[in-house]
């Protein structure tokens, strides 16, 4: 009986492996073609350049004449290496295969039409579509340049955090791209990198972005019950200690949304204006029992 339970929960787990593997083979997919799709029907034939890697390829293959494609799987492949090494094997494989994806699709689409020349609206859509395509190839556990392995290289060599480096080599992409297209071309670059930017943390992240609280408060029984009852949401008591008083506290914590924020703060208010809260932003929640009760 105890070894048949033992063969059902292998399999079990292999199943689920494979369900895993498939969903990320994927939308790691869609999110390549997508983001070849946002490349070559709208930003590159109107001079417009994302930052990174792909930057550094769209002004090589402007100057070369060569194709985009095959530029950019080159220019990444020292980064595959890297991302192996300070990632991982499978952030490496996931990433390989992305980028081989989002290469072919942009040489297919070549001699496909743009859909406008008009480079306000291609600066938009082309950096929604962007960030759409990189948002989801960075959820399912890849990427779609090699900048972020690099900066994280560098990060230990230089004084400087991963989010600087890549701020640097993306201003030094930009100027370059003034002077190869032209400033106005590279403005609007900028323009794009930064729509892309939020689009790919709304992708990452979701739009039901979660919060976590942490409640101090003398009425924290009153406050925990009132937040399970009002709002549906289960609490978790604490136990702390106050550094300058010594006096023991306690201290609630508990996961909402940002819709329920405003919500959450009358309540605590309700109970104790004095009371200290603090909110921070969470990219994803798992397990344990946050799915929403009803409330009446």
């Amino acid at each position: 009986m105890e070894e048949t339970a033992k063969t059902y929960a292998s399999f079990r787990q292999k199943k689920n492996k494979w369900a895993v593997l498939g969903q990320r083979f994927i939308f790691v997919s869609l999110g390549a073609m997508i983001m070849g799709v946002a490349l070559e029907l709208f930003l590159v034939p109107n001079q417009i350049l994302d930052g990174g890697i792909t930057g550094i390829s769209i002004i090589l293959s402007h100057l070369a004449g060569w194709k985009l494609g095959p530029i950019i799987f080159i220019l990444n492949l020292p980064f595959f290496y890297i991302g192996y090494k300070q990632i991982g094997k499978t952030f490496a494989l996931t990433t390989i295969y992305g980028i081989s994806v989002m290469s072919v699709t942009t040489v297919l689409l070549t001699p496909v039409k743009v859909f406008t020349d008009d480079l306000l609206l291609c600066t938009v859509f082309g950096g929604i579509i962007l960030g759409i395509g990189v948002g989801l190839v960075i959820r399912w556990g890849g990427c779609l340049d090699g900048t972020e392995a690099l900066a994280i290289l560098l990060n230990k060599k230089l004084p400087f955090s991963v989010g600087e480096i890549i701020l640097g080599l993306n201003l030094f992409i930009f100027t370059c791209a003034g002077f190869v297209f032209s400033w106005k071309y590279a403005m609007y670059s900028v323009i794009t990198y930064f729509i892309a930017t939020k689009v790919i943390d709304v992708v990452v992240q979701g739009l039901d972005e979660s919060k976590s609280v942490w409640i101090i408060s003398d009425q924290m029984y009153d406050i925990g019950e009132a937040i399970m009852a009002r709002l549906g949401r289960g609490v978790t008591y604490l136990n702390g200690e106050g550094a300058y008083t010594g006096d023991n506290k306690k201290v609630i914590f508990c996961v909402i949304t940002r819709l329920e924020e405003a919500k959450l703060k009358s309540i605590v208010e309700e109970f104790d204006e004095s009371a200290f809260i603090a909110v921070g932003n969470i990219s994803e929640v798992r397990g344990g029992r946050f799915k929403k009760k009803d409330i009446h």
